[in-house]
């Protein structure tokens, strides 16, 4: 069995060829030398260090609660793997969340790259990577300018010290129903806050600070009645705040991330977000997080189609590499333009958080892509990781084999910050709006209007795709109750139109440059989608013909479209 070091030359970023072309012909705002520099030095962080220590985390020494010292008082402390914490903290230094806050602030699109290369890795480490990013994008965004100058910089550090940060929203009675919430806010001297209430399901259950909704007495029933709060580990003379962990979590995967039962007994808060903005702030963190949640799961994809492409090649069955067999390369070729698919989702969504900060006019379409990023993605991540463990048969069963760990953690990637039905819904809302409905039709217009040559006849079902879409809503708006009904079938449409046409766009620009590669890659996930029995015409299908090529980012001739 190969290491990720050995499968990816040492570095996740230099050896994904996908990666780096999109990174460089993203939209402005343009990344750097300095920015692949960055990216260089945390590919290879990744590989050489989270993977290792994420794997031993994982099988051998997962988090652990010590709710009480030698001599029997409360301390609440985890207990976790030094290397697996030290990677933790490593994290920061690369700048995940201080390069988007510094005076020459870079693009989320980086932080979000680094996202990608991390959950290749380990989801555990990205999961309170990504909450602590949030929090500090909640805070800079929405604190009073007091509460954000006194706590913000502290997550901000480099030095191997930064503030780590968490989102508690979850309760029994009140998942994705957050209007449900019980936790109760009530003043006590001057500006402070004591919150009372139990967190049912709250990762990085130690961190630093979290940012908590709940009720103020007197507030109104429903999520217009919530306010949004700062929660500290410590508070300011340095004794445990009034909360306790009343247990930690065995989960079904990322087991190498604390996640809690947290009890706010009076927990001493600051109020970040008064009602009714108390709920809209925390859903801006969700945002965040939904953005890092697609990258997530393309990367991922990334590890699971790594996994068995190695596999294909280096086992052999009734003599030859299972590689060379038809079958095996239609599962290898279906990973990989799912995964390819799945990174332009998410790029496109974290491009459009970037343009939202320049211009506000475009938070609708951020909000409709980063719906059907979350929701297409991690529909896709969960059978690609079950294909690998049934590609690779008993080897992958077993936990001496990371696949057992990529299947058991890419299904968490559709629980978290909000499930399919969330995201459907979603998507509902911004297309009764209008205004996003309207970008979706521009941006796949977009493209549609420019292809030629090799990619015109894929135009076809891209274009009717998008017509179907405006005739649904269309009939929603006279039929709204059809809504529920149809919703994640209209969010599956639109996110596979959405990424059939971001890879034509991608085949485009390639194919000017004389390379066929992402042309085949196209067109084998428009064909998928379609269900059109193409296999069963008999001959060899472009994808065989050119499988090494494709698997191996190696140029195609353009001649070879017309084959």
């Amino acid at each position: 069995m190969r290491t990720l070091a050995e499968l990816t030359g040492g570095n996740l970023y230099r050896s994904d060829p996908d990666l780096v072309r999109r990174l460089e012909r993203g939209s402005a705002p343009t990344l750097d030398g300095r920015d692949r520099e960055r990216l260089e030095r945390f590919g290879a962080f990744v590989a050489e260090t989270v993977e290792p220590a994420a794997a031993y985390t994982d099988r051998y020494a997962p988090p652990r609660l010590e709710p009480w010292d030698g001599e029997g008082r409360p301390i609440d402390r985890i207990v976790r793997n030094p290397l697996h914490a030290a990677a933790h903290a490593e994290v920061y230094r690369h700048g995940f969340v201080a390069l988007n806050h510094v005076p020459e602030r870079r693009p989320y699109r980086l932080t979000f790259a680094f996202g990608y290369l991390l959950a290749q890795a380990d989801i555990s480490l990205h999961c309170p990577a990504t909450l602590t990013g949030a929090v500090a994008w909640v805070l800079d965004r929405h604190a009073p300018e007091e509460l954000r100058r006194r706590f913000l910089p502290a997550f901000l550090r480099t030095d191997g010290t930064a503030a780590t940060g968490a989102t508690w929203a979850t309760e029994v009675g009140a998942g994705s129903d957050l209007g449900a919430t019980a936790t109760v806010a009530r003043r006590t001297d001057g500006e402070d806050v004591g919150l009372t209430g139990l967190k049912w399901f709250a990762s990085n259950a130690d961190a630093d600070m979290a940012l908590v909704t709940a009720r103020p007495e007197g507030a109104p029933a429903g999520s217009a009645g919530i306010g949004l709060y700062l929660v500290p580990r410590r508070l300011p003379d340095g004794s445990l705040n009034r909360y306790r962990i009343r247990a930690l979590k065995e989960k079904l995967g990322t087991r190498g991330l604390a996640t809690g039962e947290i009890e706010l007994d009076g927990a001493g808060a600051w109020q970040v977000a008064a009602p009714p903005e108390g709920l809209k702030a925390m859903l801006d963190a969700f945002g965040y997080s939904r953005i890092h949640n697609a990258m997530a799961a393309a990367g991922l994809q990334r590890r699971v189609f790594l996994e068995a492409l190695a596999h294909a090649r280096g086992r052999e069955a009734f003599g030859h590499p299972l590689a060379t067999y038809p079958m095996v390369q239609d599962v290898l070729l279906d990973l990989l333009a799912r995964q390819e698919a799945s990174l332009l989702l998410a790029l496109e969504a974290a491009a459009a958080f970037d343009a939202a900060l320049a211009d506000p006019a475009a938070k609708p379409w951020l909000r409709l892509v980063t719906a059907l990023a979350k929701f297409q993605t991690a529909t896709w991540v969960v059978p690609a990781a079950s294909a690998l463990v049934e590609l690779m048969g008993g080897r992958g069963y077993v936990e001496d084999h990371p696949a057992s760990r990529l299947l058991r953690d890419a299904q968490v990637l559709p629980v978290w910050e909000g499930g399919a039905n969330i995201q459907a819904h979603e998507v509902l809302r911004l297309l009764s709006a209008g205004n996003a409905a309207a970008a979706y039709a521009a941006r796949l217009e977009g493209v549609l209007g420019r292809l030629e040559g090799g990619l015109g006849d894929l135009a076809r079902p891209v274009a009717e795709a998008l017509a179907a879409c405006r005739r649904v809503a269309a009939g929603l708006a006279a039929r709204p109750e059809e809504g529920s009904r149809i919703a994640r079938r209209l969010a599956r449409v639109m996110a596979e139109a959405l990424a059939a046409a971001l890879l034509l766009e991608a085949a485009a620009a390639d194919l000017a440059a004389g390379d066929a590669r992402k042309a085949l890659v196209a067109r084998r996930f428009v064909e998928g989608c379609r269900e059109r029995p193409w296999d069963l015409v008999g001959g060899e299908g472009p994808w065989q013909r050119c499988f090494a090529a494709i698997v191996d980012h190696a140029p195609i001739a353009a001649s070879l479209l017309a084959a």
